[in-house]
């Protein structure tokens, strides 16, 4: 069972096949998918793909969940995760996926920071990594405010990206107001 997180103005909870309809639509806006390779533009692989990755157990603490404003817990925001890379590991990503309504108003950030200590606190992970198109500006901004170093460009599934790395290290030597 994974946990829920509540921050000042969310509240996050596992996703679920309740939250199918809200991801698919955000899925469907080309501003929120235009940076992530994907089965957005083939819509039986896209419910398939969805479907697998709500469905799917990514191990203890690792998963997906959704986020909702506090002061409206039925507007669906986006999701947050924490899965093994790609679906498959080895390296544990931490990862973002907002509708357009939750641009620019901090949520992302405001998200991730629990999952972080989630990540580190409680599962005792060695290190998290986020790997993001370089023109997706607002996510780079987000792995730096959550105490992620970028440490080289990567290329995947034909893609070049910026990877991002936390080590259970960065993270202890973190100013506190940072976690």
């Amino acid at each position: 069972m994974l946990p829920s997180f509540e921050t000042e103005r969310l509240l996050i909870r596992p996703r679920s096949m309740a939250d199918f309809d809200a991801c698919l639509a955000m899925d469907r806006d080309p501003d929120v998918t235009q940076y992530i390779v994907g089965p957005w533009d083939d819509p039986v692989a896209h419910q398939a793909f969805l479907t697998d990755r709500i469905q799917r157990s990514f191990g203890d603490g690792l998963g997906y969940w959704s986020i909702f404003p506090r002061a409206e817990p039925n507007q669906f925001l986006g999701w947050i995760l924490l899965i093994p890379y790609d679906g498959i590991g080895p390296e544990i990503e931490i990862g973002w996926r907002l509708n357009r309504l939750a641009w620019g108003k901090g949520f992302a950030t405001e998200a991730a920071r629990p999952f972080v200590r989630h990540a580190f606190e409680l599962l005792k992970l060695p290190r998290i990594v986020a790997d993001i198109n370089p023109a997706n500006a607002s996510s780079i901004r987000v792995a730096r405010k959550i105490g992620m170093r970028f440490v080289g460009d990567i290329e995947h599934d034909g893609a070049l990206l910026k990877s991002y790395l936390m080590t259970a290290e960065d993270f202890k030597s973190a100013a506190p107001i940072d976690r």
